[in-house]
C-alpha cells in the first residue's frame, strides 16, 4: 500500500488502534454470566437504576450493554415495559438443540483428530472444574466451566468457521444450559457425559467423540424439555 493510501485512512478519521477491553464489554460479560447462571431469570425486568447500583457503572454503560445483549437475543426491550431477560420458548429451544448437536458433534470429531497435548490439558482442567462445581452445587461455576470445556474443544477442532458458528449460538446455549441443569440430577448426568466426550477425544476416536457430543446434547434437550413442560404445567 502506498503512503497516500495510508493517509486516506487518517483523513477519513478512522481509528485503527487496538483498545483494551471496555467497561461496557466487562459489564456485558457480567450480565451475560448472571443470565446464563440463572441469577437473572427469563422474563425478569432489568431495571437500569438497579443495575447501575449493583454493578457500580453509569446509566450510559448499562444502556449500551443492554443494547448489545438485545442484539445477542438475550435481552428483549418491550414498549411500556423496558428491557427484560429473553424468554426462549420450547420451539426455539428445540431448534437450537438440533443445531447444537450437528455443530458440536462435528467440532468434537475434528478435535479428536487434531487435538494437541496443550488443548487436551485445557479440556481436562475444564472438565475437572465442572465436576468440582457439581459436587459443590455451584450453578454459576457449572456454566462457566462448561463454557471453558467447549471453548477448548473449539480451539482444538482447527476449523475457525465452525468455531464461529458455535460461538454465535453460545449466549442462548448458556441460557438453555442453566435451564436443563436446573432439573434434579441433570448436573451429575452431564458430568458423566462430558467425561465420555473427553475420553473419546483423548483416544483420538473421532466417531466416538461425535457420538458422545450428540448424545450429550440430546440428553440436555430432554432435560430442558421436562423443565419447560413443568413450567407450563404440561407433561412432555
Amino acid at each position: 500500500m502506498r503512503a497516500s493510501d495510508n493517509s486516506s485512512f487518517r483523513d477519513a478519521g478512522q481509528d485503527l488502534r487496538v483498545k483494551p477491553e471496555t467497561v461496557t464489554s466487562q459489564t456485558a460479560a457480567k450480565i451475560r454470566q448472571a443470565i446464563s447462571s440463572g441469577r437473572f431469570r427469563p422474563g425478569e425486568r432489568l431495571v437500569e437504576s438497579n443495575l447501575c447500583q449493583l454493578m457500580g457503572v453509569s446509566r450510559t454503560t448499562i444502556r449500551e450493554t443492554l443494547r448489545r445483549l438485545e442484539a445477542e437475543q438475550l435481552v428483549v426491550n418491550s414498549p411500556n415495559v423496558g428491557p427484560s431477560v429473553a424468554v426462549i420458548d420450547w420451539k426455539a429451544a428445540e431448534q437450537i438443540y438440533e443445531v447444537r448437536a450437528l455443530l458440536e458433534g462435528e467440532a468434537a470429531a475434528l478435535c479428536a483428530q487434531r487435538v494437541s497435548p496443550e488443548i487436551l490439558s485445557e479440556i481436562r482442567r475444564a472438565l475437572e472444574g465442572f465436576e468440582q462445581a457439581v459436587e459443590q452445587q455451584d450453578p454459576e461455576q457449572r456454566v462457566h466451566t462448561t463454557e471453558a470445556f467447549y471453548e477448548a474443544i473449539l480451539r482444538g477442532c482447527g476449523n475457525d468457521v465452525l468455531a464461529d458458528a458455535v460461538t454465535r449460538l453460545n449466549a442462548r446455549v448458556s441460557l438453555l444450559r442453566a435451564t436443563s441443569m436446573s432439573r434434579s440430577g441433570r448436573a451429575t448426568e452431564s458430568a458423566a457425559e462430558l467425561r465420555r466426550m473427553y475420553s473419546e477425544i483423548a483416544k483420538g476416536d473421532s466417531e466416538g467423540a461425535r457420538t458422545a457430543a450428540k448424545e450429550h446434547v440430546r440428553s440436555a434437550a430432554s432435560a430442558a424439555r421436562q423443565v419447560f413442560a413443568d413450567q407450563s404445567g404440561d407433561r412432555p
